[in-house]
């Protein structure tokens, strides 16, 4: 029976919001750090160009690669883990309504009332009371290895794009300043949305991004300068 209900809730969006923001927030900065540090060290356009192109196509493909990897690891935990309890309902049916009157009570039930509801719980659905109370495993909150990799690896796509994009127009002279003014504008801008599709507030989403942004751009660009080999 589906519940209806007027409330706004976001954690249903943790999953592929976290690895879109992850992979939007790490295309712009690691190719815009790459392309400040490339500019750093060039006087012409191309190994400028060449780097932010390479590292657009490498990095999301990387992203998308890792995302799908990390996660389905947390997914195998997940299936072990409800593989282990569905066993355990099996063998030790008497030991596992225990535990979870004792998670019932921990929650501020008392005997008698946890009692209950964890044996109602357990006539309904043991499994997914366990997955549920015992193992923190829901169906909002549930490993999507493929969503988190297609997320990931489009948003690092389309974050990449953009200062690869101001590379092609900004002029060489100013490039690294220009690359760090725009690369800060969009993780200003990539904070905002993400604070306002997950329900936060924005300005300590810019701040973060921002921050960081500019600590990771400017060490990229002391390193360009200190290797300064005139790249042609």
């Amino acid at each position: 029976m589906e519940i209806q209900t007027t409330e706004k809730h976001y954690i249903n969006r943790s999953g592929w919001l976290r690895a879109s923001v992850l992979g939007a927030n790490d295309g712009i900065l690691s190719t815009a750090s790459l392309i400040i540090g490339v500019a750093a060290a060039s006087s012409t356009r191309e190994p400028i160009l060449l780097a932010g192109v390479a590292g657009l196509v490498a990095g999301a493909l990387s992203m998308a690669a890792g995302e799908y990897v990390s996660v389905s690891s947390q997914t195998d935990i997940e299936k072990s883990d409800l593989a282990r309890e569905k066993q355990e309902l099996i063998d030790t049916p008497e030991q596992e309504l225990t535990e979870l009157t004792e998670i019932y009570k921990a929650r501020g039930l008392t005997q008698e009332t946890a009692l209950e509801v964890a044996k109602q719980l357990t006539a309904h659905d043991a499994l997914g009371a366990h997955a549920r109370d015992e193992l923190g495993i829901t169906e909002m909150t549930e490993a999507k290895p493929l969503q988190a990799a297609l997320s990931s690896g489009i948003s690092f796509t389309v974050g990449g794009f953009l200062p690869v994009l101001v590379a092609f127009i900004a002029p060489l002279n100013t490039m690294e300043y220009i690359q760090y003014v725009f690369a800060i504008l969009f993780l200003a801008v990539l904070g905002a949305i993400s604070a306002k599709t997950g329900g936060a507030k924005p300005l300590s989403a810019i701040l973060r991004v921002t921050f960081w942004g500019t600590l990771a751009m400017g060490l990229t660009a002391v390193i360009g300068a200190l290797f300064n080999t005139n790249l042609a």
